[in-house]
C-alpha cells in the first residue's frame, strides 16, 4: 500500500508546475452536470477547439473501438458513445497537448507514441476477454497512466538519465530509481495531475498504485481489478514489441494477472500475436 504523507503532498503542490485544467473541461464537466444535459450545446463546446475535437474523432475511429460506422462529427460521437465515454476522450486529448517540449527534457512525441500503444492494446485486450470495464476507461488509463513522468521531465533536467537507466534495468523498476533521486515518483505525481483535472476517482487510484505489486491480492471492486491486471499486460505486450523483453514488474505479477483476467498461458499468446499483427498494421 502507498501511503502519502503530508510532506509529499507539500512537495508536489509546491514543487511541481503541473497544468491547470483548460477552460474548455471545465465548461464541459459543468454542463454534464445539469439535471438536464443539453447534447447539442455539449458537442458545440467540444468542437470549438478543433485539435482536440479531431483528436476525438481519430480516437472513436480507431480499429480499438470497433465503431460499424464511421464518425463523422462531435455530436454523433456524444451520441454513439454517451456523455461520460466522450467526456474522458476529450479530457484525455486535452491533457496530452497541456505539455510543450520546450520544457521537457524528454521526447514527447516518443513518450505518447508508447502511451497511445498501451491504450490501444489495453483496449484490445479488453474487447478480446469481452471485459466489462467500458473501453474509454480503458483507453484513458493507458494513456495516462504514467502522465507524472513528462511532469518529472519538466521539474528535473537530468530526468531523463534517471528514465535511461531504468529503461535499461531487467529487474527494477522506475518507480524505485526516482525515489533515490527525488523523494518521490511519477505514480505519485500523476496522481496528483489527474485528480486536479477531475478523471475519475477510480483511474486517479489505478495511476497511483499501478507499480505497486500488491494490488491484485487486495480487496478491491473487479472494475478496478480487471482494469490494473488489463492495464499490466498491455504495458508488457508493448514493452515485449519495442525492447523484446518483459517489463521489471512482469515477473512477478504475470501469475495474478492471468487468473484476474481468467487467461491461461496459451490464451495469452493469443493476445501476444493480436499485438504483433497491431504493430505490425501501425508501421507497414
Amino acid at each position: 500500500m502507498i501511503n502519502i504523507d503530508d510532506k509529499v503532498i507539500n512537495d508536489i503542490k509546491s514543487g511541481f508546475n503541473l497544468p491547470p485544467k483548460p477552460e474548455l473541461l471545465e465548461q464541459l464537466q459543468a454542463a454534464i452536470k445539469q439535471p438536464e444535459p443539453e447534447l447539442t450545446y455539449i458537442a458545440e463546446l467540444i468542437a470549438t477547439d478543433l485539435s482536440t475535437s479531431a483528436a476525438v474523432l481519430k480516437v472513436i475511429n480507431s480499429p480499438a473501438y470497433g465503431m460499424s460506422r464511421t464518425v463523422t462529427d462531435i455530436k454523433q460521437a456524444v451520441m454513439f458513445l454517451g456523455l461520460d465515454s466522450v467526456t474522458q476522450l476529450v479530457t484525455s486529448c486535452l491533457l496530452q497537448q497541456s505539455f510543450e517540449q520546450n520544457t521537457c527534457c524528454i521526447s514527447l512525441e516518443r513518450f505518447w507514441d508508447t502511451s497511445s500503444e498501451i491504450a490501444a492494446i489495453a483496449t484490445l485486450i479488453g474487447k478480446k476477454i469481452k471485459s466489462q470495464v467500458p473501453a474509454e476507461n480503458l483507453h484513458m488509463l493507458g494513456l495516462f497512466h504514467d502522465a507524472g513522468i513528462p511532469a518529472m521531465a519538466v521539474k528535473y533536467p537530468d530526468y531523463v538519465k534517471v528514465l535511461d537507466i531504468a529503461n535499461n534495468s531487467l529487474d527494477t523498476p522506475l518507480t524505485q530509481f526516482e525515489e533515490q533521486a527525488y523523494n518521490t515518483d511519477h505514480t505519485i505525481v500523476g496522481y496528483f495531475l489527474a485528480s486536479g483535472w477531475h478523471l475519475p476517482k477510480p483511474i486517479c487510484h489505478l495511476i497511483l498504485r499501478h507499480h505497486d505489486l500488491e494490488f491484485l491480492l487486495e480487496p478491491h471492486d473487479q472494475e478496478s481489478l480487471l482494469s490494473y491486471a488489463t492495464l499490466k499486460m498491455a504495458e508488457n505486450l508493448v514493452h515485449t514489441q519495442k525492447r523484446f523483453r518483459d517489463t521489471p514488474d512482469w515477473l512477478h505479477i504475470k501469475s495474478h494477472v492471468l487468473n484476474t483476467l481468467e487467461l491461461d498461458d496459451d490464451d495469452y499468446q493469443d493476445i501476444l500475436e493480436d499485438v504483433a499483427d497491431y504493430f505490425q498494421e501501425r508501421f507497414s
